[in-house]
């Protein structure tokens, strides 16, 4: 069993966990673990940084060889996955390593790592759509995402700690999520 460093960050579409771990890193220093994913690159990503970007067929092919120690088929028709080399990495780091994850990752990554901390960046489902609709998100996108958001409601007693993401108020956000993880972290 792997001893652990990690803190799981998750949360449903809107609540902001991207916005939390990009000024996160203004409070701490931490690695992070590279999911792997087959859905499109975009303009900003870069592949081994943002993302590991594989094809369906080569995702289904490391499924089958089990090089993820957790995956899964999100709302958006793509596969999301952590594998054990990045598991294995994070591992000897000597900080804390950021994992953000949905809360199927939450579920599995916890049984392989139950020393991990595992946060949810909350805000009230009612929230969701308002916020992806700022975002300009398509009503199907949004009808999807607002459906897949219900696993984090109806799974909230899985998570260590939940951090309400007040709208306007990221930055103490961040600093509620960088407590926990100082709080958290001995080195």
């Amino acid at each position: 069993m792997f001893q652990s460093n990690v803190f799981i960050i998750s949360g449903p579409s809107g609540a902001g966990e991207d916005s939390v771990i990009k000024k996160l890193k203004n409070y701490i220093d931490f690695d992070k673990i590279t999911t792997t994913t087959t859905r499109p690159m975009r303009q900003e990503d870069k592949d081994g940084v943002s993302y590991y970007f594989l094809s369906k067929k080569e995702f289904e092919k490391g499924i089958q060889e089990k090089i993820f120690f957790e995956y899964a088929l999100e709302d958006n028709g793509n596969y999301y996955g952590g594998t054990y080399e990045e598991l294995e990495k994070a591992q000897k780091k000597n900080k804390p390593v950021i994992w953000k994850v949905d809360y199927k990752g939450v579920i599995a990554g916890k049984k392989l790592l139950p020393k991990a901390k595992s946060i949810l960046i909350y805000i009230p489902f009612e929230m969701i759509e308002k916020r992806l609709k700022k975002r300009g998100e398509s009503k199907e996108t949004i009808k999807r995402r607002v459906e897949y958001a219900k696993g984090w409601y109806e799974n909230e007693d899985i998570f260590d700690y939940k951090v309400f993401n007040e709208e306007g108020k990221l930055d103490e956000t961040v600093k509620k999520v960088a407590m926990i993880i100082k709080n958290n972290f001995s080195s």
